[in-house]
């Protein structure tokens, strides 16, 4: 069995890693943390949930410490750069590498957009070795002069897919003008769309590729359901389930960030403490919300997507996609949320009429049908035409795709 110590780790990180009771690399661990050591380019394919964060975190950080540079005040230099979509993964991703560089004496500085920039700039004219941020303000702080990229030695560019959705693409190839032409660049996507693909060709020089799992796989541990249900019966129905189902922590997935807020309302008025995540909230409020859920205060977060990828929430027991998402890979993000780090979770999805080929559309992607749960309160029920007497849902079996 692999260990961190078989991946030559040094003691720093190794004391880091063992502080947070991790006891073996995951398989994207395993294949990354060696070839990224060696200083070569890398383009890893793989979903969220698998570790991916440390995969680079750890060997960047041990590039760092094996090649020091000078670091009195003020002489500190960019040598790492990590691109991230969203405020939250980024603030995410500079959490670990000040976790596992604990030991280490690095410095480093998350940037992202929606917050005062002084902080951030202040950071940065103190000197540091890592900076972690989202494409838009990273913009900001180098056309006014307070980020000089040109010692970066490694880039990484996480969630490339997601910066394709968000329409990022742009901004990345401002901010990679700005990096040297000799570094090396990692480069993580959950799914290779023919544009991802392009951008990768562009900036990776003879990669080595490490791919864990297909971008069509749902974790086995996830137990899946759905429920045929009218849209206007399903706010009753997920304050049904919410009080039945023996959850501990819930996720609660809408496509808009108006139906959030409103499933979040509805949620309060019968009296099951909710908040909801998305764009349209202050990063303050954002990161209240997230700390609130961390801690069971309260037990249901609704988000839109932007909080499909990336977020790293232990014990979340149940993902319920309040809309099913119109694009099929998002389902299998979001469900990632639960059945972390071997343990088991339940995805529950309720499917309007309009949602029917959203449905089929997701067990295209996964390969297999989504059994369909019949025990719901009966006012609830949105039955398939022709397949179901009156008051009851058939359950799904095998279908056949022809591919």
């Amino acid at each position: 069995m692999t260990t961190f110590e078989n991946l030559l780790l040094s003691s720093p990180l190794l004391r880091a890693v063992a502080a947070e009771g991790y006891l073996s690399p995951t398989p994207i661990q395993a294949e990354a943390i060696p070839h990224v050591l060696t200083g070569c380019d890398l383009l890893g394919c793989a979903q969220t949930g698998t570790g991916k964060t440390a995969a680079f975190a750890l060997p960047i950080l041990q590039r760092l410490v094996d090649n020091p540079r000078p670091t009195q005040k003020h002489s500190r230099k960019v040598r790492v750069l990590v691109l991230s979509p969203t405020r939250e993964l980024a603030t995410q991703i500079g959490a670990s590498f000040q976790t596992y560089g604990r030991h280490t004496g690095l410095r480093q500085v998350v940037i992202f957009g929606g917050v005062s920039q002084q902080p951030q700039v202040k950071s940065l004219r103190a000197g540091v070795e890592i900076i972690v941020a989202t494409p838009g303000r990273l913009l900001d702080l180098l056309n006014q002069g307070h980020v000089d990229l040109s010692t970066v030695e490694t880039f990484v560019l996480d969630e490339a897919d997601q910066m394709l959705d968000m329409g990022f693409i742009h901004d990345i190839r401002k901010v990679v003008a700005r990096l040297p032409r000799q570094r090396q660049t990692l480069f993580f996507s959950a799914t290779m769309p023919a544009e991802i693909r392009q951008l990768a060709d562009a900036l990776l020089h003879r990669p080595v590729k490490v791919q864990v799992a297909a971008e069509s796989s749902t974790v086995e541990s996830i137990a899946q359901s759905v429920y045929f249900v009218d849209q206007r019966n399903k706010p009753t129905l997920l304050q049904h389930l919410l009080r039945t189902d023996a959850v501990g922590r819930a996720l609660v997935f809408t496509r808009t960030k108006h139906g959030a807020d409103k499933v979040a309302r509805h949620l309060a008025k019968a009296g099951i403490r909710a908040e909801a995540i998305h764009g349209n909230k202050s990063q303050a409020a954002r990161q209240r919300a997230l700390e609130k859920f961390r801690s069971n205060s309260p037990p249901v977060l609704v988000a839109t997507d932007v909080a499909a990828r990336g977020l790293d929430i232990d014990r979340v027991s149940h993902v319920i996609n309040f809309d099913l998402p119109n694009v099929p890979e998002t389902y299998v993000h979001r469900i990632g949320r639960t059945g972390r780090a071997g343990a088991s979770g339940i995805a529950i999805s309720f499917c309007g009429g309009p949602e029917r080929g959203d449905l089929k559309l997701v067990e295209r992607l996964i390969r297999k049908s989504i059994p369909v749960r019949t025990d719901h309160p009966p006012y609830a029920a949105n039955l398939p035409p022709a397949v179901a007497p009156k008051g009851r849902c058939r359950s799904a079996g095998p279908r056949k795709y022809h591919r």
